[in-house]
C-alpha cells in the first residue's frame, strides 16, 4: 500500500488490509520503507473485510489463500513474496525491492502517468 500511494499519488484510491493481521507494522518493514523516505511508522493492521473486496477494482493478495473473499469481476493478483514476520532489515529489503517492481508494473496497467 505505501508502495502504491507513493509511486501513483492520488491517480489510484489504496486499502490495504490482511486476513490475519498483527497487532502492529513489522518493525523491520517500518525501518525498510524509512530507507527509501516512506514513513509508514503510523499506520496500523486492518482486518481485511468482505466490502473491502467489494469495493476494489485490483485485489493483490501476498499469501492469502483461501482466506481471502473471492468475487466475480474483480481482477485478483497473488504475489507470492517471503513473508517478512519476524524476519530483520537485512531480509525485508528484497521484499520491499521486489513489490516496488511490482507495483511499478501495475501502475503502469492501471494508472499510467498522464501524458502531457
Amino acid at each position: 500500500a505505501a508502495w502504491l500511494t507513493h509511486l501513483a499519488g492520488d491517480r489510484v484510491e489504496v486499502r490495504s488490509a490482511g486476513s490475519n493481521p498483527g497487532a502492529h507494522v513489522n518493525p523491520a518493514a517500518v525501518e525498510a520503507m524509512a530507507e527509501v523516505g516512506i514513513d509508514i511508522s503510523a499506520e496500523v493492521p486492518k482486518m481485511l473485510t468482505v466490502d473491502a473486496v467489494k469495493e476494489s477494482d485490483v485485489c493483490i493478495t501476498m499469501g492469502c489463500g483461501d482466506t481471502c473473499p473471492v468475487f466475480p469481476g474483480k481482477r485478483y493478483l497473488d504475489w507470492q513474496l517471503e513473508d517478512p514476520a519476524g524476519q530483520g532489515v537485512e531480509a525485508v529489503r528484497p521484499i520491499r525491492d521486489e513489490i516496488k517492481v511490482l507495483i511499478e508494473g501495475l501502475i503502469k496497467e492501471i494508472a499510467p502517468e498522464p501524458q502531457a
